[in-house]
């Protein structure tokens, strides 16, 4: 009976593990999950095979990062495959709006695809900022696939250090 109880401890241990996994996993790429409208294509060219087809909604990952440190707010976001001309970012209150469209990029053959995990499509992602920035001043610039936007802090946001003095 004691091998009976280690091996359900074992695997309610397991269990557990793997439970605590998914949500570790679902908590993390939840920010991250962007939905992607499909482009508009015509009808014809999907039936030919020209065009791979697109699903009623196209659910990606663009991950990014956002961070603070005592002057500015910056924000990270992956998009692989962009450059500048595909994104448009705007500052609305305390949100980051970042829109853009990845465009398809498709090869040139007689194959058709097996797997298809890349999205395509128009799609908009909102950062909420932790502190007031002054958007005028923002800098956003898109390198290697990643584009960084640096956001200055509102004066009354950066805080400021209190010196101590004796007497």
């Amino acid at each position: 009976m004691d091998k009976l109880a280690e091996l359900k401890h074992g695997l309610e241990e397991t269990w557990h593990s793997l439970g605590e996994g998914w949500r570790q996993l679902r908590e993390r790429a939840s920010e991250a999950l962007t939905r992607f409208t499909p482009i508009n294509r015509s009808r014809s060219a999907l039936e030919d095979g020209t065009s791979p087809p697109t699903l009623a909604s196209n659910w990606g990952l663009l991950a990014g990062d956002l961070y603070e440190d005592g002057d500015q707010v910056v924000v990270r976001l992956e998009v692989p495959g962009m450059v500048k001309e595909d994104l448009n970012l705007e500052v609305r209150g305390d949100a980051l709006i970042i829109r853009g469209e990845k465009r398809i990029e498709q090869e040139q053959g007689n194959g058709r695809y097996r797997v298809r995990q890349c999205t395509f499509g128009s799609f908009r992602r909102t950062f909420q900022l932790p502190a007031p920035v002054i958007a005028e001043k923002a800098r956003a610039r898109c390198s290697n696939g990643v584009l960084r936007i640096e956001l200055p802090k509102e004066e009354r946001a950066r805080g400021r250090r209190v010196e101590v003095r004796s007497g």
